[in-house]
């Protein structure tokens, strides 16, 4: 195994939970919730809410905190130190109790009305990512996504065609048994696609920051997104989908089998 799974191969208990890490968010975190729980509770299904505090500086764990207490469906994972994104991610989903999964961002960048549309499109595939339109990102941001796009197709030769947008919605067992490692955030989906999942790709809203300022710069973002993408070039190679003819003498017609390299 290259690196302990971090979606267990349990069945989901609930319909949906959705992983957020936060990282000295607490000023977006109240409308975040009240946008969330609208948008979940319209779903009309079970969810749980998974808030990964990501050792915050300014608060961000005490008010989670608080708004888990009253809501019940809100839990709150808090990281010993600071890991980075992909760590909170791979919290978050290795304590995830859906069948259905969603990432986004805690930034109030990601619209949380778009989770529903997301989910229903899982009903026709295993991976439902977000395209995010009319950008409110600057200029030197959306060219250097847009190199680091094309370079990563390139390489990788996935069909994702927004990397870098956290809002995607997952059936559990397309996560199941992926390996978590520095970066794996922001390759999710391809890795999916690379076992033979099947992936749609929809329009959502890309809001402005409201509050705070980006985590990453726009040369930490090409330099870290450049190394990932090697990185993940050589996993990519490593991950096994092959397609089995026959099994115990019952005619399984190219039947996908999802293995993982040991």
């Amino acid at each position: 195994m290259l690196a302990p799974p971090m979606i267990p191969t349990e069945p989901g208990t609930l319909d949906v939970s959705v992983v957020v890490p936060v990282r000295d968010e607490a000023a977006s975190l109240p409308q975040l919730v009240r946008e969330l729980r609208a948008a979940l509770d319209a779903s009309g299904g079970s969810w749980e809410a998974l808030f990964v505090d990501d050792a915050s500086r300014d608060g961000s764990g005490a008010l989670l905190g608080d708004l888990a207490r009253a809501d019940a469906r809100l839990r709150v994972v808090r990281l010993a130190r600071h890991g980075g994104q992909s760590a909170a991610i791979a919290a978050g989903l290795a304590r995830a109790h859906g069948r259905a999964i969603v990432t986004l961002d805690a930034d109030l960048q990601n619209d949380p009305a778009d989770v529903p549309r997301l989910l229903a499109a899982l009903a026709r595939a295993d991976v439902a990512h977000g395209i995010r339109t009319e950008r409110r990102d600057g200029a030197r941001r959306r060219l250097v996504s847009a190199i680091a796009n094309a370079f990563r197709r390139a390489l990788v030769g996935d069909s994702i065609r927004d990397i870098g947008c956290s809002l995607t919605a997952y059936r559990r067992d397309a996560l199941a048994g992926l390996p978590a490692f520095v970066g794996v955030h922001r390759f999710l989906p391809a890795l999916c696609e690379r076992r033979g999942a099947r992936i749609v790709q929809l329009a959502v809203a890309h809001r402005p920051r409201r509050h705070g300022r980006s985590k990453y710069g726009v040369a930490d973002r090409l330099g870290r997104g450049i190394a990932d993408v090697l990185g993940v070039r050589w996993l990519r190679s490593r991950l096994i989908a092959p397609a089995v003819a026959r099994e115990a003498g019952r005619v399984a017609d190219h039947e996908p089998v999802h293995e993982e390299a040991s």
